[in-house]
């Protein structure tokens, strides 16, 4: 079977590589940083968001345990506050929705700070640039995170953007994500 964290590391492959400038925006326990810290190198950067204290934690003692360079900062904030942090334009950029693994399933990200992020995230994404996105609908509230997202993104100009979904058609609450490719002839900023 088709395994989906394959896939989307296959679809972001193409956009990242040494000296790139990427964040995730949920770092969780830091499996997706620490592929990203790798992947831009000693003369890249990741930057790294999340609100709770284990998944600062978790992904600093997962990054040190694995020798990653020091191309990474780690940010205690929501990911909606990244223009607060991220001054510079980005090549790519991971949102893992959902709840931190092993932890407080009670606590998930939330549609009124993630598609602002999301439309933020966009706004700094350098032309050719691309955005994934997991969304976990098994629950309610990633049900409705999901949805505002897709529906959002349908309204983009494709002059701008192409937002792709990648979903099992027979299980309809299992995970998928959307691929956001920025057109690489975009020079502006704001959505269209």
């Amino acid at each position: 079977m088709l395994n989906l964290r394959e896939t989307q590391k296959e679809l972001l492959k193409p956009h990242i590589g040494l000296g790139c400038i990427a964040a995730d925006f949920t770092m969780g326990n830091g499996n997706d940083t620490l592929w990203l810290s790798k992947q831009v190198g000693i003369g890249g950067k990741v930057y790294a968001f999340d609100v709770q204290d284990d998944a600062l934690a978790n992904t600093k003692a997962l990054l040190e345990k694995e020798g990653c360079e020091n191309n990474y900062v780690l940010i205690k904030a929501s990911h909606h506050l990244l223009k607060n942090h991220i001054k510079e334009p980005l090549d790519l950029g991971i949102f893992n929705l959902g709840f931190l693994p092993g932890g407080d399933k009670g606590l998930t990200t939330l549609r009124e700070t993630t598609l602002p992020a999301i439309e933020e995230a966009i706004s700094i994404l350098k032309p050719g640039g691309c955005l994934m996105i997991a969304v976990y609908p098994g629950h309610e509230e990633g049900r409705l995170e999901g949805e505002l997202i897709c529906k959002t993104l349908a309204e983009y100009d494709q002059k701008q953007l192409s937002a792709y979904r990648f979903n099992v058609l027979n299980a309809p609450t299992s995970p998928y994500f959307i691929f956001i490719e920025i057109n690489k002839k975009y020079r502006g900023g704001d959505k269209i």
